[in-house]
């Protein structure tokens, strides 16, 4: 099992007044020569955005873009037609294919919103782009993995172009349990979103995230409650 740890403190971060970023991996600005990817996950963005604000119109081409907002409601606007509030609780999925144009803004004028957006290098190029998003409050259990994305338009969660999945973990103080992956050849970024959690052997606290590979499964221990985000992702891409 190879566990590397990257602390909070050490994301890459920008300040636009309007935006608070933080990037686990190269983004934008900053740049990491080591932290360019882990295996298909090619961003993980924790971004506060003030009331009202957000970004314009914008284009994405051949990747598969992931937004949970964790606190607060993001309006989304899209070149294919789409128009919705992606909401605190929910998860959106946008298969940007052969290309997209979209805008996101802070639905509340008097309120931040705080949301992770991820991207996921596809295994199919110039596909038809396409949006969906769910809630995921049905999916939810207690003190073991939930899966929230999958490759499989018929699994639970919403479905990616990829050989990628999503779980959320909710786990209370001192309990602890398993993740397994699904597929050989896959890696997991263990994200803390909240808490205090052990991974083999290494302790984590909010923010901080755990980049594992070359193990089938592997334990993660509670030691205050917490809540993680699994990104298993080929690690070959």
């Amino acid at each position: 099992m190879q566990v590397v740890v990257h602390s909070e403190d050490s994301r890459g971060s920008a300040d636009h007044g309007w935006l608070q970023a933080k990037h686990s991996f190269s983004f934008a600005g900053w740049f990491n020569q080591e932290r360019v990817q882990f295996g298909a996950l090619r961003v993980l963005n924790d971004d506060i955005i003030q009331g009202g604000m957000g970004f314009g119109t914008h284009p994405h081409d051949n990747m598969e873009i992931i937004t949970i907002p964790l606190k607060g409601d993001l309006e989304h606007k899209d070149s294919m037609g789409n128009t919705a509030v992606i909401k605190e609780g929910e998860i959106q999925v946008m298969s940007a294919g052969t290309g997209v144009y979209h805008s996101e803004y802070n639905k509340n004028q008097e309120k931040e919103i705080n949301l992770l957006q991820l991207w996921i290098f596809p295994n199919k190029r110039n596909v038809t782009p396409r949006y969906d998003q769910i809630p995921i409050h049905t999916l939810h259990k207690k003190n073991e993995p939930f899966q929230i994305l999958s490759p499989y338009p018929d699994d639970d969660g919403v479905w990616i172009h990829q050989n990628a999945w999503f779980h959320l973990l909710d786990l209370d103080a001192e309990h602890a349990t398993y993740y397994g992956l699904k597929a050989e050849g896959n890696g997991v970024y263990a994200f803390v979103i909240e808490g205090e959690v052990e991974i083999g052997e290494q302790l984590l606290g909010a923010r901080d995230a755990a980049a594992i590979s070359e193990i089938a499964t592997f334990e993660l221990v509670a030691h205050r409650e917490a809540q993680v985000l699994l990104v298993e992702v080929p690690m070959a891409v």
